[in-house]
């Protein structure tokens, strides 16, 4: 038997005073969402100084890729081209911001984080952690000319 009730639209829990939830590690519990409100409202709910830097960080993918798309899904900001394929995701954790180019090992030269993922590559940002910007605006523009993760 099938349930024939409309699908109802993802709505995210969120505190006694409107702000999201934050899950492990501080990652805000944001509904999945295509363009930049809802990569905005990811980017807001972001604990401490790590909201600093993802505003940071958005401006300078924003540089290096004019017309970038942006969704959040699985609680995460991606970046891509056509909005169906990603070069580039954000994930907070407790301790720091993960970035996680999808292609990072075709990256020159490749990003120092490595993955499971045989292709994945991450940047690990730590609060005190100077951000090389001209080497991450050379990582970015590099990811956004290859084939992304369809997801």
């Amino acid at each position: 038997m099938t349930d024939k009730r409309p699908a109802r639209p993802a709505k995210a829990a969120s505190q006694p005073d409107g702000q999201p939830v934050l899950l492990s590690g501080g990652n805000p519990q944001i509904p999945k969402g295509a363009g930049d409100t809802p990569v905005q409202a990811y980017i807001a709910a972001m604990p401490g100084w790590k909201s600093g830097l993802g505003r940071r960080l958005d401006a300078l993918i924003v540089q290096a890729v004019p017309g970038v798309r942006k969704a959040v899904k699985w609680n995460s900001p991606l970046y891509g081209m056509d909005g169906q394929s990603w070069f580039l995701s954000i994930h907070c954790f407790t301790k720091y911001v993960k970035v996680a180019f999808f292609q990072g090992a075709s990256l020159q030269p490749v990003p120092p984080g490595a993955s499971k993922m045989p292709g994945t590559r991450y940047l690990d940002i730590r609060e005190d952690h100077t951000l090389d910007e001209a080497q991450f605006l050379a990582w970015v523009k590099q990811a956004s000319e290859l084939p992304g993760e369809r997801m």
